[in-house]
């Protein structure tokens, strides 16, 4: 089970005597590592949107830049974590994260994935990063082609691991969700352990449902004629019972 969260994300302070940069800056970030990181990218955005469909109150994206200094030039202060989730926050399209354009917040989980040019980067300097100025409540990282994962809660200012539960899946406390891998793929779980579906898999689900309904009331129709029939056998109306 996962260790208890006990910070919450640091706001910069917005100081009026700052000059800051334009906030609709266009996010930077480079082409993704390969297909399977594209697909796990909106795999996660897909499932937690169709899970929060009814929600209105937080902020998902991958691949998108997060500005977090005004005090220097865009080009210096930046990073584009491969997902991420803001809470409390308006649900609406961005071309980028600009903290101080959204109240000095920060992401309240990152998702990074594992790639042979990115790996080095995302367990040292991105998660110091995440950890020191972004104090983001939880880091997780994953490789599409190893399934190497991992993930971190920050405790007293310090990325402890999240302790994985039998099935191997690691509990975020801010989306009250456990991670886990499906089909080697990073997925969502219920707090039952219940896979999150994305729409197809929900609209099968659902149809299959209803299949499996239609052939029983089909069964239980022909049931019927057949007793009809074997009571008017016996000179029984089974109108009049």
């Amino acid at each position: 089970m996962a260790i208890a969260q006990e910070l919450e994300p640091t706001q910069i302070t917005l100081d009026q005597d700052i000059e800051f940069p334009p906030g609709d800056l266009e996010s930077q970030e480079l082409p993704l590592e390969s297909y399977l990181h594209l697909q796990q990218i909106l795999l996660l955005i897909k499932c937690l949107d169709w899970l929060w469909r009814d929600r209105n109150d937080y902020f998902d994206a991958g691949n998108l830049t997060i500005y977090y200094s005004p005090h220097q030039k865009k080009s210096s202060d930046f990073r584009g974590p491969d997902f991420f989730v803001v809470l409390d926050t308006e649900r609406r399209s961005r071309k980028s994260w600009v903290v101080w354009e959204e109240g000095g917040k920060y992401p309240h989980i990152i998702v990074e994935l594992l790639s042979s040019s990115t790996a080095k980067t995302d367990r040292t300097e991105k998660k110091k990063i995440y950890q020191d100025i972004f104090r983001t409540p939880e880091y997780f990282w994953f490789d599409p082609e190893s399934l190497e994962f991992q993930g971190f809660a920050l405790i007293k200012g310090t990325y402890q691991p999240i302790t994985p539960n039998n099935q191997g899946h690691l509990w975020s406390e801010q989306l009250q969700l456990f991670l886990g891998i499906e089909n080697r793929q990073l997925r969502f779980f219920s707090p039952d352990g219940v896979l999150v579906p994305t729409p197809e898999e929900s609209a099968t689900k659902y149809q299959n449902e209803l299949i499996t309904t239609q052939n029983q009331l089909e069964i239980e129709r022909q049931q019927k004629d057949q007793l009809a029939a074997k009571l008017r056998e016996l000179g029984i109306d089974p109108e009049q019972l």
